[in-house]
């Protein structure tokens, strides 16, 4: 393939990739992290496309000090500021099917958005398809970021939400909102799975 070529074709498919990211999860939050797609450097000589991970934010001491204490963690444990400042950005933002935004959100909508503006990794939108991205993981493997999965009123894969520390996880409850819970409290009866989103930094598009 020429040069010339791939580079049309390149372009086509970052239209379309961007296309399908919804208006709303591109605004920036009233955290003041920017959401959107991750950012990427692109290298035509190369031909591969590279990942830029966010910046790391030092917690406030508050956040610390709130966050170590709900999950029974030492304060020295919280580490990741944007991890946590935008779980208290959006606790208490009640449920809402299909919502994207603080006047509603749904579960699915609230892991990709954790995801993109956290972490700048993308996710799809519904539970069906984020569980089918993620490479499965024992409970007592998880970390930070990795995704939960629930069956919902008997329905697999129908809820999810992200894991934090010490068996904790914060999810979109359908009742409660946005809420940070232990994963073996009410909600373990319908785990269903759990694992990480695989991140890819250097991905080759093309070879001549």
């Amino acid at each position: 393939m020429s040069l010339n070529r791939y580079l049309v074709l390149f372009c086509a498919a970052a239209i379309i990739l961007s296309s399908c990211h919804s208006r709303k999860a591109a605004l920036k939050s009233d955290s003041g992290v920017a959401a959107g797609p991750p950012t990427y450097i692109t290298d035509p000589t190369r031909m591969v496309v590279r990942r830029i991970p966010p910046e790391h934010i030092i917690p406030s001491s508050d956040i610390m000090d709130k966050y170590s204490q709900l999950m029974g963690v030492k304060k020295n444990d919280i580490t990741d500021g944007r991890l946590y400042n935008f779980i208290e950005t959006w606790t208490g933002t009640p449920y809402r099917f299909g919502g994207l935004d603080r006047e509603g959100i749904d579960c699915s909508g609230f892991a990709l958005l954790l995801e993109q503006q956290v972490y700048a990794i993308p996710l799809p939108r519904t539970t069906k398809l984020q569980v089918s991205v993620i490479n499965r993981k024992y409970e007592n493997e998880l970390k930070e970021g990795d995704l939960v999965f629930f069956d919902f009123d008997g329905k697999q894969f129908s809820h999810v939400g992200v894991y934090l520390q010490n068996g904790y996880i914060v999810h979109a409850s359908t009742t409660k909102g946005v809420i940070v819970v232990p994963l073996h409290g009410a909600i373990y009866k319908y785990f269903s799975r759990a694992g990480s989103i695989p991140v890819v930094d250097s991905v080759v598009v093309a070879q001549n």
